[in-house]
This record gives structure tokens, C-alpha cells and sequence, in this order.
């Protein structure tokens, strides 16, 4: 097929940030099937503003012959006007991966396609009686092209690689507290930023890979030693947790991984046998030190989780079966 990838190059479009989740994972995995081109709209929004970059989009959708247009949406970057002229050319398929909290954003912008994902489980159930019945699940996944084990020696007991929140700095100042050795990496932390192919090391090189929660973090404890994020932490949108493509990452490169537990969890890895899960921040200490100590259980664990993710979880399947729900060729074209 031909494919038009409507989405941004870049982390938040930010070139210093490397390249964007859509990049390594939807771009990297259809080039290998089919003819794709991305359509980078932060970036030409910026060189041409709002409404050039829009009827360029139209122009190349119009032009292009495309089989499929994919997007990925940000904020307002795109009109509706130009999504809908688009849809007059081709198919077109539009992701949200924050469905659970950008509520409004959905109830807006899914009418416009002729189909719309979701990583909710109960999607089809929630989306039909809302009067939106062209939902597609479609879970984050790994692209296990790029995280793949590396037969690396483990140089850190612990890591987390993921965005510095207050939340999360609180719980990883409780693991280092408790005499936990705990290597950080991220955007926001001191350590900074890794490129794709050291983090995707990381995760090899570690003993137990934190997956922390998203946000959001309710314990007494934190929100008196820090008011004014117990206050940030209400005013935001984000009031739900989901299952992040952290969760299928860590475990496409065969390491262990020690995660919050999200609902859904258990329905893409076994817990206790494919995956690790804490449920307080006590909970987390006691299972790190724990998970330390039983290395051929961390081993077998990763192992598991690994098989389960090239079986069930990778974006080769995940595209193959929502192009097959889509009713669309699943020739290459390439």
C-alpha cells in the first residue's frame, strides 16, 4: 500500500529531542511492508504557519494517491476543514493514544475520519453507545526492529528512562532513601535526554526496569512534602492512568520490568509471570528488593514477556489487523 503518515518527525516536534514515538514505531514499522511518506505538520507549520501547512496537506493528499492516510494528533495544529478534504481522497485513520483523559479532543475530532483508535479495551463498548461506533483497538506495541535484546552485561540494578514529573521524582528519591541504586534518564531529569539506541541499552543493561506511573501520584506522604504538586495534580486532565508503550518496549528487548499497575495490564502480559507490577510506593521498594534477589525469576520473567510481545504485541500485527478492519489490500506496494 501507500501510505501517508500525517504526524511529527520529532519528539513534541522538538528536533533536540530526538525522534518522535510515530517515527520509530508506526514509520519504521510500515516502511519494511509498504511505501510510506510522512507528512511532518509541526514542522511545516512552522516554516509556513497554520494555514499554508493545511493546504499543503490538502494538496498532498489530493495528489498523492494514497491508499490510506494515517494521523497522529498534538493540539490544533490541523483544521478540520483540511481533514475532511483529505477523507474526500482517501481512507483515513486517525490515532489517539490518551483517549482515557482528552475526552472533549475525541468527542471532536474522531466524527472527522472514516476510522479512530483506541488503547482502551472496553473501546467498542464505550465508543458505540457515544455514537462513534468507527473505533479501533489499537493498544500501543513495540516495534522489535529497534528494541530487541542485546545480550548486554547489567550495569544497573535499577532504571527508569521517561519524563521527569513531581510524582515520579518523589518515587524515585523513596527508592535512592532506601538504599536502592536507580540510574534516571529522561527529559526534565539532571542526566538529560538518551538517543534511541542507548535507551533501548539501558533497558538492556538493567536488572528491573521501573515503568512508573504517568502522572499522578495520591500518596500523603508526597503531597505533604509537596503541596503545590498535590495542587498541579488536580487541576490536570490527565485523571486517569493507561497502559503506555513503555510496557511492550521494555519487554520486546527481553529485560525484566517492574511497572505500576494500570487496568488492562493483565490482558496483554500475565502478572507475576510476565511482568512485575507494584501497587503502592511501599509496594515498589518491597518488590525491587525483592525482584534483586531472585535473579533466575527476573530472568524467567523477562523471558516470558518477551515471547508474549513478538506473539502478541508487536505494531506489524497491530497494523495488519487494523488495515484488515479497515477493509484495506494488505499488499505491500512497496
Amino acid at each position: 500500500m501507500k501510505i501517508l503518515l500525517v504526524c511529527m518527525e520529532h519528539d513534541y516536534g522538538d528536533p533536540s529531542r530526538g525522534r518522535s514515538y510515530e517515527y520509530f514505531n508506526f514509520y519504521d514499522s510500515l516502511r519494511t511492508q509498504h511505501t510510506v511518506e510522512i507528512f511532518d505538520y509541526m514542522q511545516l507549520l512552522k516554516l509556513h504557519g497554520k494555514q499554508t501547512m493545511n493546504e499543503m496537506l490538502v494538496t498532498k493528499v489530493t495528489n498523492g494517491h494514497f491508499d490510506v492516510a494515517i494521523f497522529s494528533l498534538y493540539t490544533d495544529q490541523l483544521d478540520a476543514f483540511s481533514v475532511e478534504a483529505a477523507r474526500s481522497h482517501t481512507r483515513t485513520l486517525c490515532f489517539f493514544h490518551d483517549d482515557n483523559w482528552r475526552r472533549d479532543f475525541v468527542r471532536f475530532w474522531a466524527p472527522k475520519f472514516d476510522f479512530f483508535t483506541s488503547s482502551d479495551y472496553e473501546c467498542q463498548t464505550k465508543y458505540t453507545k457515544a455514537g462513534l461506533p468507527h473505533v479501533i483497538h489499537f493498544p500501543f506495541g513495540a516495534n522489535e526492529r529497534l528494541y530487541a535484546p542485546l545480550s548486554l552485561p547489567k550495569l544497573h540494578d535499577v532504571s527508569f528512562v521517561g519524563g521527569w514529573n513531581p510524582a515520579r521524582d518523589w518515587l524515585i528519591r523513596r527508592l535512592r532513601k532506601a538504599g536502592l541504586n536507580v540510574a534516571v534518564a529522561g527529559y526534565g531529569w539532571p542526566e538529560g535526554i538518551i538517543e534511541h539506541d542507548a535507551m533501548v541499552r539501558m533497558f538492556n543493561q538493567s536488572r528491573i526496569n521501573l515503568n512508573l506511573t504517568n502522572s499522578r501520584c495520591w500518596d500523603v506522604r508526597m503531597i505533604a512534602s509537596r503541596p503545590l504538586s498535590g495542587i498541579r495534580q488536580l487541576r490536570s486532565p490527565k485523571d486517569a492512568e493507561q497502559i503506555k508503550a513503555r510496557h511492550f518496549e521494555i519487554n520486546s528487548c527481553g529485560a525484566f520490568q517492574l511497572s505500576y499497575y494500570v487496568e488492562g495490564l493483565e490482558r496483554a502480559y500475565r502478572i507475576g509471570e510476565e511482568i512485575g507490577v507494584y501497587a503502592t510506593p511501599d509496594d515498589m521498594i518491597e518488590k525491587t528488593r525483592y525482584y534483586l534477589a531472585n535473579e533466575d525469576l527476573r530472568e524467567s520473567m523477562a523471558a516470558a514477556g518477551y515471547r508474549r510481545t513478538l506473539t502478541d504485541h508487536t505494531f506489524k500485527q497491530r497494523f495488519s489487523q487494523v488495515f484488515e478492519q479497515m477493509g484495506l489490500p494488505m499488499s505491500s506496494g512497496a
